[in-house]
C-alpha cells in the first residue's frame, strides 16, 4: 500500500470510530510508513489536487476575508517551494518562520515541507534576544518574516538568508513567488525519522527547550488530535491560538487538513467576545477550540443562543475549570471537552465525542497513545486508581513523541528516564481510566504535610464572580511550612478592596476542605509567557523573596475575625 493509502486508512478508521472511544483505542493502529514520507506531498497534495473546497478562511477585524481552496494552497505552495529552492533552501536546512495569521504562513509551512527543510515556528512577539537565541541554537540558515519585523534582525549576527513578505531593504520578497509558472513539487525523499519541526517551548519554569519533531511525529501523530477534536470532512474549524506555538500547528494546520476540514481563522488584534461569537455564527463554525482564558471571557459576556452549525466545543492549553464547562452547557447545551498534550507530543488524553464527560476530568488516553501514570515514590506504573506522573510508555512505540530535546542531553535523559517519557505533570486516574489533572510536578506543594494541587484551588476561586484568573502558590509560613496563597486577576467591574478580599477568602473557606484553605490573597497582574501561560515560577520566587517581609498588598484570613475560627 502507498504511503497515502496507508495514511488514509488509519485516518478513516478513526473517523469511523469517532463515537466509540473503547473500540478506537482497542483497534486503531498507526500507519506503517517505511521508506519515504512527506506529509505535504503524500497527504496534502493528494487530497488537494483539483479540490475546490475551502481549505483556509481568514477573517480580519474589519470583515475583510481571504479564502483559499485546497487546490489553490497546493499550487501556491508548489510555486513558493520552487522560489525558496532557487534561494538555496534545501533538504535539512532550517528556516525560521515568523508570520502572523496570514495566508503566507500556511503557504510557507507547506512549501518548506515540500523541500524537506526544517521549520522553526516563531511568534512575532519574540524580541531580538529571543530571535538571536533561536538562530544560534536552532542553526537557522533562513528567516521568513513580515517586512514590518525585519528591523528586529538588524543587530542579530549570522549568515542567514533574509526573506520578507513585502519589500524591505536587503530582504527578498516572498510574494515574488506568485509570478512563477506552476510546476508540481517533487517528493523530497524525506524518511519518516528525518527532522521536520523545531519548537522552542514557552519557558514557564526555565530556559526554553528546543523540541525536535520528525516527518511523522506531528504529521501522523496528529491523527490523535483530529480524533480528540471530533473533526470530520467538510467541517469548519476555528481554533484560538497564536502562530509560532505548537497548538497553532495542532489545530490550525495539521488536524483540520488531516480531516479534510476548513481552517477558519478570526484574526483579531484585541479580543472582543461579541465579535468572536459573531464569527462563530456567520462563519458557520462546526468545531471550536479555545484556551480557558478565552472561555472565561466568553462566559463573562452574553453567550446568547448556540451558533446553529456548532457541534463540538473544546478547551485546550491549560486545565479547564468545571464551572466554565457548566455555564457553557447551560447556555448552549454543549459540553466543552477538555484534553491534554504538550509541545513534545500531540494530544495524549481527551474527552472524545460520544464519551461521558466527568466533571474535572480531562478524559482518557487517546487511540495509539501509550499513556501510563507512574508512581512518584517507586517509579512503577499504577495498575489501578491512584495518583502519579503522567507518562508515555517508551516500550509501546509512542509515535507522536518528539525525537528529543535537541543539543540538551541532560534534559533529554531526565525526560526519558526509566523507560518512560515523563511529562512533568501529576494526574489522578479512577477505576474507569478517567484522568484528572493535579498540577505540574514543580507546582504541587505541601502545606501542614498535606499535598496541595494549585489547579484544584484555582478551580474553586474562579467560581467567585470577582475572580477572572487565579494562580495559587506556596507562601512560606513559620507554623505550617507553607500556606496556599492566591494571586488574583479581577474580573471587570470589581475593585481590589478589603470587602472584595474578604468575600473571596470566605468563598474559599466555604468551598474547600480545611487543609486546602486559601489563607492569603493578593490582587496582582499575573505574569505570563508570550504564549499566554501563567508563570507560577515567578510568583513562587516572589513569595520566597518576600518571606518575613511586610506586604501591604496582601490580605490574610487572620485580618478578618470571622474567617479565623
Amino acid at each position: 500500500m502507498s504511503a497515502t493509502g496507508a495514511y488514509r486508512a488509519s485516518r478513516d478508521q478513526l473517523l469511523a470510530l469517532r463515537d466509540d472511544h473503547a473500540r478506537a483505542v482497542a483497534e486503531f493502529r498507526w500507519p506503517e510508513l517505511d521508506g519515504v514520507f512527506n506529509w505535504a506531498v503524500d497527504w496534502f497534495d493528494a487530497i488537494a489536487r483539483d479540490n475546490d473546497r475551502p481549505a483556509l478562511v481568514i477573517v480580519e477585524e474589519d470583515g475583510t476575508t481571504t479564502r483559499r481552496t485546497f487546490a489553490e494552497m497546493s499550487r501556491a505552495s508548489d510555486r513558493l517551494a520552487a522560489w525558496l529552492a532557487a534561494r538555496g533552501v534545501g533538504r535539512g536546512d532550517r528556516v525560521i518562520v515568523m508570520l502572523g495569521n496570514q495566508v503566507e504562513l500556511w503557504e510557507s509551512m507547506l512549501a518548506i515541507m515540500k523541500l524537506g527543510a526544517v521549520i522553526l515556528p516563531t511568534t512575532s512577539a519574540a524580541g531580538a534576544a529571543d530571535l538571536a537565541d533561536r538562530i544560534a541554537r536552532g542553526g537557522a540558515g533562513h528567516v521568513v518574516c513580515n517586512a514590518a519585523d525585519t528591523a528586529k534582525f538588524d543587530e542579530i549576527p549570522g549568515d542567514y538568508e533574509r526573506i520578507s513578505v513585502g519589500g524591505a531593504d536587503g530582504w527578498a520578497d516572498l510574494r515574488d513567488a506568485a509570478a512563477l509558472d506552476h510546476v508540481p513539487a517533487e517528493h523530497p525523499g524525506t524518511a519518516p525519522d528525518d527532522p521536520l519541526l523545531l519548537y522552542f517551548t514557552s519557558g514557564t519554569t526555565s530556559r526554553p527547550k528546543l523540541v525536535e519533531h520528525t516527518q511523522v511525529s506531528y504529521p501522523v501523530g496528529h491523527l490523535s488530535t483530529m480524533y480528540w477534536l471530533g473533526l470530520r470532512p467538510g467541517d469548519v474549524h476555528l481554533n484560538i491560538s497564536s502562530p509560532g506555538w505548537a497548538k497553532h500547528a495542532w489545530s490550525c494546520f495539521f488536524a483540520p487538513w488531516i480531516a479534510e476540514a476548513t481552517t477558519f481563522v478570526y484574526n483579531y488584534r484585541r479580543f472582543d467576545a461579541a465579535a468572536l461569537l459573531h464569527q462563530l455564527r456567520t462563519g458557520e463554525v462546526s468545531t471550536f477550540c479555545a484556551p480557558p482564558t478565552v472561555w472565561r471571557m466568553l462566559i463573562n459576556a452574553d453567550l446568547g443562543p448556540r451558533p446553529d452549525a456548532l457541534r463540538e466545543v473544546i478547551g485546550a492549553g491549560e486545565p479547564l475549570n468545571p464551572e466554565v464547562i457548566e455555564q457553557v452547557r447551560r447556555a448552549w447545551g454543549l459540553t466543552i471537552r477538555d484534553g491534554f498534550g504538550q509541545t513534545e507530543t500531540t494530544a495524549q488524553v481527551g474527552n472524545t465525542p460520544g464519551s461521558p464527560v466527568r466533571p474535572g476530568s480531562m478524559g482518557r488516553p487517546l487511540p495509539g497513545v501509550p499513556v501510563v501514570l507512574v508512581d512518584q515514590a517507586d517509579g512503577r506504573p499504577l495498575t489501578g486508581p491512584g495518583e502519579g506522573e503522567l507518562c508515555l510508555d517508551l516500550a509501546r512505540r509512542p509515535l507522536n513523541l518528539m525525537t528529543g530535546y535537541r543539543d540538551d542531553p541532560e534534559r533529554h535523559a531526565e525526560a526519558m528516564v526509566g523507560g518512560y517519557y515523563r511529562t512533568g505533570d501529576v494526574a489522578a486516574v479512577d477505576a474507569d481510566g478517567y484522568i484528572t489533572y493535579v498540577g505540574r510536578t514543580d507546582d504541587v506543594f505541601k502545606a501542614s504535610d498535606y499535598k496541595i494541587s494549585p489547579f484544584e484551588l484555582e478551580s474553586v476561586l474562579i467560581e467567585h464572580p470577582a475572580v477572572a484568573e487565579a494562580a495559587v502558590v506556596p507562601a512560606p509560613d513559620p507554623v505550617r511550612l507553607a500556606v496556599p496563597k492566591a494571586y488574583i486577576a479581577l474580573a471587570p467591574g470589581h475593585e481590589p478592596t478589603e470587602e472584595t478580599a474578604r468575600s473571596i477568602l470566605l468563598h474559599a473557606r466555604e468551598n474547600l476542605a480545611p487543609h486546602q484553605r486559601v489563607r492569603r490573597i493578593e490582587f496582582h497582574d499575573l505574569p505570563k509567557t508570550i504564549s499566554g501561560k501563567i508563570r507560577r515560577v515567578e510568583l513562587r520566587a516572589r513569595e520566597r523573596d518576600l518571606a518575613g517581609e511586610p506586604n501591604a498588598a496582601e490580605w490574610r484570613t487572620d485580618q478578618f475575625p470571622d474567617l479565623t475560627s
